[in-house]
């Protein structure tokens, strides 16, 4: 079944006429830039992802990762595939023209690496983690870690990790146990054991270099005692040149329902007393030096989920319209030919549906992306901290919404494909395994509503939920003039006020009563994602109406009705639940919180 890895005019779309990419060339960072070499890298970046990253996509779910004499084994392809990712530049896309990168805008790197999940997120999880990795030590590193690992992490001749998680504490960071004991010369000695850890092991690259938070043996208890230490698998000189190997162990790999092309692994740190590591930024401070890491790997979740819920879309898009099953309702005649499925208006539902999720998120997504780019280019302090506020407050929603809805979006491509959906001879039944996981990477639902809820709206006095409101109402006038979309927008400003008054009816009770409100506070999430993601559609259907009010030819006009029929949907069947989710919130219900153990 040969689906497409995107829908090329949708990226173009998204990228030029709501997201403005060509703007960006007039700032000096990206001067050097013009839409012609990013469509050139795009270009490049599909051919790529066709033909070296798609094609071993069912094969390394089927071959998972294992461990032969010792050595991590991987499905033929991954290899390739990433040599020829790190030789084109696509590992230091954005990085400075003066370290090798290409300087791209983040918007446009982002783009490109879509369409490289689209088609194999396993295998493109290996050079995801690595850019994040190198994106820390160059942020937080010492000169010395710069000199050591930067230009071989850039360049793919190591890869990285960021290694968390452990096997007593889960996402309960404030229990790590990992340990980090002072050896003199800026040295420390690691032990201790990290679980769940991507790309952990394998012979990928020379070198891994693992990001490793521990504790200092002075340190205060809970996430105010946590460090953060490059420890390398082999020991690496200051020319960057690999010696002998660190003590780091392979554990064992862990098999999960999806991603079943990326190791995933348990490590061991110091088993023989001999595991070193350095220290990346201050003692105490390594969970922030962290995070810096763990949001963009957030936005990379939520961008992977959009792509695999994408995929499925336009896989079951083409099934429907080749499949030909069943009659008109009011047909009586069992003679007459079979409708293909996309005749059928459930059918249609159903691929709508997939198409308001996957094409919504791919829009907050890429704004995410845009955002980056002007904390870059902004010419005031004031322009970078608004950005930055408003960066803060999505990051929650853009790994999780899509996590949610697009997952939701392959279970529906699934139902399209009717029995055939659940077999392996078709590809929507991976996509829904591999979407699977992104509901728990990087942080639950329920760690980022708490996130979300418990700090990112009310953090500096509300001043990011005040960004963002500044953002939507700019949207909203815009579409007031228009007759299609006032009503929208109409819609889009209750759900606004419904939030604001939310948020401002709760904000007593997150100091008086924070675990009561806390306790609901997924309601907010999803509430409040929806109400963004309201907003990314009005977004588009402006740039659809304004087009067709132009006046365009038979294809441009079938694709903008097509955004204005996605939009009308998102609004009629999906906005409405903000009201009643927001409403229950403000009840601050206790039906699960008031739930004891003994009663279940």
């Amino acid at each position: 079944m040969n689906a497409p890895l995107i829908a090329r005019r949708d990226l173009d779309f998204q990228l030029y006429e709501v997201h403005n990419a060509s703007d960006l060339t007039s700032h000096p960072r990206y001067s050097d830039h013009s839409r012609e070499t990013f469509d050139a890298v795009i270009d490049t970046a599909t051919r790529m992802a066709e033909t070296l990253f798609a094609p071993h996509n069912r094969l390394a779910d089927e071959q998972e990762p294992q461990v032969v004499n010792g050595r991590v084994v991987l499905a033929e392809g991954v290899q390739a595939a990433v040599r020829a990712y790190c030789d084109a530049g696509f590992l230091s896309a954005t990085a400075d023209e003066a370290a090798g990168g290409m300087q791209l805008p983040v918007l446009v790197a982002q783009a490109c690496l879509s369409v490289f999940r689209s088609a194999n997120v396993a295998t493109t999880s290996y050079v995801g983690l690595t850019s994040s990795n190198a994106n820390v030590i160059e942020k937080f590193g010492s000169e010395l870690q710069k000199a050591r690992y930067l230009e071989a992490l850039r360049s793919g001749r190591f890869f990285g990790t960021m290694a968390l998680t452990e096997p007593q504490a889960g996402s309960g960071l404030s229990d790590l146990k990992t340990s980090a004991t002072p050896m003199g010369e800026g040295r420390y000695r690691i032990k201790g054991q990290k679980i769940f850890i991507s790309g952990g092991d394998h012979e990928l690259s020379e070198n891994i270099v693992h990001l490793v938070l521990a504790r200092l043996p002075d340190a205060p208890p809970g996430v105010k005692g946590i460090s953060l230490f490059t420890v390398p698998k082999f020991h690496t000189d200051e020319q960057g040149r690999v010696g002998e190997r660190n003590d780091v162990a392979l554990a064992g790999l862990i098999h999960k329902c999806g991603w079943r092309g990326t190791t995933s692994t348990m490590l061991s740190f110091g088993e023989n007393d001999a595991c070193v590591g350095e220290m990346v930024g201050r003692p105490n401070e390594g969970l922030a030096c962290m995070f810096h890491m763990m949001n963009e790997a957030r936005i990379g979740v939520g961008m992977g989920a959009i792509m695999l819920g994408y995929r499925g879309y336009l896989a079951s898009l083409k099934y429907a319209r080749e499949r030909l099953q069943g009659r008109a309702p009011d047909n009586k005649d069992p003679l007459s030919p079979p409708l293909p499925l996309v005749a059928h208006a459930d059918v249609r539902r159903m691929l709508l549906a997939q198409k308001a999720y996957v094409e919504g998120a791919y829009s907050l997504a890429l704004y995410a992306a845009r955002l980056v780019d002007e904390q870059r280019t902004s010419l005031s302090d004031e322009e970078r901290g608004e950005r930055s506020l408003l960066l803060e407050l999505l990051t929650p929603v853009v790994k999780s919404w899509p996590s949610q809805w697009c997952l939701e979006a392959n279970s529906l491509a699934i139902q399209i494909l009717g029995g055939y959906g659940y077999t392996r001879e078709f590809p929507v039944e991976q996509y829904w395994r591999d979407n699977r996981l992104n509901m728990i990477h990087e942080g639950t639902h329920g760690i980022q509503a708490l996130d979300l809820l418990g700090r990112k709206v009310v953090m500096k006095d509300g001043a990011a939920l005040a960004a963002m409101g500044r953002v939507v109402q700019a949207t909203m006038a815009q579409a007031q003039g228009s007759a299609t979309l006032a009503p929208m927008a109409q819609a889009l400003q209750h759900a606004w006020h419904d939030v604001m008054d939310s948020v401002q009816a709760l904000r007593p009770q997150l100091h008086s009563e924070r675990e009561a409100v806390l306790a609901n506070a997924h309601l907010f999430l999803e509430a409040f994602g929806h109400t963004v993601l309201a907003w990314t559609w009005l977004r588009q259907a402006l740039v659809a109406q304004h087009a067709l009010d132009k006046g365009v030819d038979a294809t441009d006009e079938a694709f903008y009705r097509g955004k204005l029929q996605a939009a009308q949907w998102f609004f009629r069947w999906e906005l409405p639940k903000v009201t009643a989710q927001l409403a229950l919130l403000r009840t601050m219900d206790d039906s699960h919180r008031a739930m004891r153990d003994a009663w279940f």
